[in-house]
């Protein structure tokens, strides 16, 4: 039973059923083959594009732009899932406008850029679409990978592998595949499964076992599988949630802002979900933007993020941040939580101002008290190491001579999918020289 049932005061349903349909619908409508071409024209196709080098996957965007512009779609989903075999989803959800988008030169002398993100899900919607996978599998080569977690990294390593002609095995801890793709992001970015449909498309390419239910260091240790495949992918992400660290966390009401996201991702019946009247979300991250607008978007009345520093410190983007208040989330910068109080149950949180300096972040003697029924935190992950593996902090991307790691989980990962997907796509390639250079 959810934390919303329990909790007198969250209750589900407060909205119309047609506002739950219309709140969690396609936040980004695809766009149909007229407005894609438009869209391709404004595009300068330039030698040098600062678009490519911005692109963690280094996709060739003049190039698929071209093909899109040609008439040619099928052409430009190939030359993106040649790069990001996650296209699809990148299209929904990276955020371009700090990425490609924002060094593109229709932006810096426009302000306008190419809609490079629209014009990418048009290409691989298209294609998915239609049902068609345009890889094939090289001759089998006789060698096993076992790959731990199906998130974007795991899933873009196994995919890679398996075109090299490898046998691959991924064990999820989690009834579903899709990782961050499936459980962390907010519900309108990928309606209608998209993220279980990728993952479908993807294991098309043959020769991948998905088996879910399977955690590393209760159901098998790394040993084990250290010794039973040629080698192994780690692609475990962050699995813990920072704690506050203040009097009152244990309140009823109070809970992980990742798990919240990821119950509402697994509920088709968005009215079935309860959220409090007054909710106060914590960090300032994308997980905390995620939440805050979902909270809105579910029906509470007031939603608050409060980040401890200033708003251009907030690694959400400042687009993400518009978005948030447009939905009628408001932002407090520059306060930290100090206390939550109620009786048995959350009823307000107590934070102090801040400011930041020379010295780092000095906590200000001036406080202010929110009203609140429900608080979501938010303040980041960290690595859970498995049972019978010790770390303390982040993996290195190469852990031993059979053992690979990528995603968040690494120490040069972050919370992206698309940064995954190009740890998981490289891993995949240097996990496939060693194996067959091993063999000569």
């Amino acid at each position: 039973m959810s934390n919303s049932q329990l909790t007198p005061g969250i209750v589900p349903g407060r909205l119309p059923a047609e506002s739950y349909i219309k709140n969690f619908g396609d936040l980004e409508p695809l766009l149909d083959r007229h407005e894609a071409l438009v869209a391709a024209d404004r595009c300068y196709f330039c030698h040098d594009a600062p678009c490519i080098t911005a692109c963690p996957t280094s996709i060739d965007i003049p190039l698929f732009i071209r093909q899109i512009a040609t008439g040619t779609a099928e052409a430009a989903a190939q030359t993106i899932w040649d790069q990001n075999i996650l296209g699809g989803m990148c299209a929904r959800v990276c955020p371009t406008e700090q990425l490609c988008e924002e060094v593109c030169v229709r932006e810096v002398a426009e302000g306008k850029p190419v809609e490079i993100g629209r014009l990418q899900r048009f290409a691989t919607d298209r294609v998915m679409a239609a049902g068609v996978h345009p890889f094939t599998r090289a001759a089998p080569s006789g060698n096993r990978v076992a790959v731990v977690g199906a998130g974007p990294a795991g899933l873009a390593c196994a995919h890679r592998l398996a075109m090299h002609g490898h046998e691959v095995t991924i064990l999820e801890r989690r009834p579903k595949a899709g990782g961050l793709n499936e459980y962390g992001i907010a519900s309108y970015k990928a309606p209608d499964d998209f993220a279980a449909h990728e993952v479908d498309w993807l294991l098309k390419i043959g020769g991948i076992t998905v088996k879910t239910g399977v955690e590393l260091g209760r159901d098998v240790t790394l040993d084990a599988l250290r010794k039973d495949y040629d080698a192994v992918f780690l692609g475990i992400g962050l699995g813990g949630v920072n704690d506050l660290r203040v009097e009152g966390e244990t309140l009823e009401g109070v809970r992980d802002a990742v798990d919240f996201i990821a119950e509402l991702r697994q509920q088709p019946d968005k009215a079935k979900l309860g959220i409090g009247r007054h909710v106060v979300v914590i960090g300032g991250g994308m997980t905390a933007v995620d939440a805050a607008v979902q909270s809105r978007l579910l029906g509470a009345e007031t939603v608050t993020i409060v980040y401890r520093r200033g708003k251009d410190r907030m690694s959400a983007s400042l687009h993400e941040q518009e978005h948030a208040t447009q939905t009628g989330v408001r932002i407090i910068y520059n306060a930290a939580p100090v206390a939550i109080r109620g009786e048995g149950r959350v009823s307000e949180v107590e934070f102090a101002y801040t400011q930041d300096g020379p010295e780092g972040l000095v906590t200000l003697a001036e406080h202010f008290t929110l009203a609140a029924d429900q608080v979501f935190k938010a303040i980041g992950q960290t690595l859970l190491a498995p049972a019978g593996m010790a770390a303390d902090k982040k993996l290195p991307e190469r852990l031993a001579d059979n053992l690979w790691a990528g995603g968040d989980c690494t120490e040069t990962g972050e919370d992206l999918t698309v940064t995954a997907v190009a740890q998981g796509r490289d891993a995949a390639e240097a996990i496939h020289a060693a194996i067959m250079g091993a063999k000569v």
